[in-house]
């Protein structure tokens, strides 16, 4: 449901028995569990972690009605505001991605192109009395999607469209709160892209500047490559997709991606115009590499429990040579599916002086 651009509290106002007798409308996904739609979502990662490359696959998936990682993205209009690449750079990337979809670029019909890369590309800027002010520019970006009539608008990237304070909690919850009065008016989904403080960085986070950005935006996404082994970057074209928050959506769910030929795909499918790999088989990859390590373990008699501890499976699978890029969250998650499907259990044995709880597999579990 859309609203005016200019509301006063009167009219807004309701009593909530005016919604008795009606159902609830479905929430509005552009893609489900990962981008809400009609509000903000956050992509953070470092830089040339890929979250442009991600941004405008998501970008060439909605325009061309399929599916984006695995996941299916709302069909429609996008419009993508590109503050770091130029025209040039912009047409070398949509090449290969339209590539990765079967497609061409004369398919790319629904997806408007703004290349601001050398231009001033703020869309808002601290005022004379300290609040956050739009500049002309914003005017023009709401003329543009009032004429264009998106279903998703891409911001990249917030260092180059928000000229406030970053560690401002004011300045950073006006400027979502911009954002995402146009998606609530419009009914669109808003990516904006971002990257991380070194704090956000070497804490694994990825968050920056105020927690007002985590706290103002309904999901956030960051983009990582995975942890060196010994200080190794042994799969450079490996990387982690981790929903860091979901106002609808669990918590701490990631995507194992890599990179092809200038695109991006779950970690396991194909690219290069073919069918990607379905999320199911990502998460039987991995379900199947937990299993083979708990199978290890046993053997080598290491306990590893499903509690967090010293002896917590996934962070010390996570560990494994053999991880091959998979986190702990991974780990956790897939631990999660393997107990509710009974392949696995927790065993306890010993004396009742000194019970001992393990992680096993069951008959299910077993490896043939």
């Amino acid at each position: 449901m859309t609203r005016p651009a200019c509301s006063t509290m009167a009219s807004l106002a309701f009593t909530a028995d005016s919604l008795a007798g009606a159902h609830a409308p479905p929430r509005p996904w552009h893609v489900a569990d990962l981008i809400p739609g009609m509000t903000v979502t956050l992509c953070q990662g470092d830089g040339g972690t890929g979250k442009t490359l991600l941004a405008l696959q998501l970008a060439t998936a909605t325009a061309l009605g399929k599916s984006w990682v695995g996941h299916d993205a709302r069909a429609g209009n996008v419009i993508y505001l590109s503050a770091e690449d130029d025209r040039d750079e912009l047409h070398r990337r949509l090449a290969d991605i339209a590539e990765s979809y079967g497609a061409d670029l004369a398919d790319l019909t629904a997806l408007k192109v703004v290349p601001m890369a050398g231009e001033d590309a703020v869309l808002a800027a601290s005022g004379r009395n300290g609040l956050l002010a739009p500049t002309p520019l914003w005017s023009e970006l709401e003329a543009l999607v009032a004429a264009w009539e998106p279903v998703l608008i891409v911001l990249d990237n917030l260092a180059d469209v928000f000229a406030g304070e970053e560690n401002s909690r004011p300045h950073a919850r006006q400027f979502v709160g911009m954002l995402r009065g146009v998606a609530i008016r419009t009914g669109a989904a808003v990516l904006l892209i971002g990257h991380p403080s070194l704090n956000g960085l070497s804490s694994g986070s990825g968050s920056s500047g105020s927690t007002a950005w985590n706290n103002s935006v309904r999901s956030r996404l960051y983009l990582a490559k995975p942890a060196p082994a010994d200080g190794i970057d042994t799969d450079p074209d490996l990387r982690i997709l981790t929903v860091k928050k979901a106002n609808y959506a669990k918590t701490g769910g990631e995507l194992r991606l890599r990179w092809h030929r200038g695109a991006f795909a779950l970690d396991g499918g194909l690219l290069a115009g073919q069918p990607q790999l379905d999320l199911g088989a990502a998460h039987a990859r991995v379900d199947s590499l937990f299993l083979q390590l708990l199978a290890e373990s046993d053997a080598a008699g290491r306990v590893v429990s499903d509690k967090t501890g010293a002896n917590y499976a996934p962070v010390i699978f996570a560990k494994s040579p053999r991880a091959n890029g998979t986190t702990k969250g991974g780990f956790a998650a897939a631990m999660e599916r393997l107990f509710a499907s009974g392949q696995i259990i927790v065993e306890t044995t010993g004396p009742a002086s000194k019970r001992r709880s393990q992680l096993v597999r069951t008959d299910l579990g077993r490896l043939v």
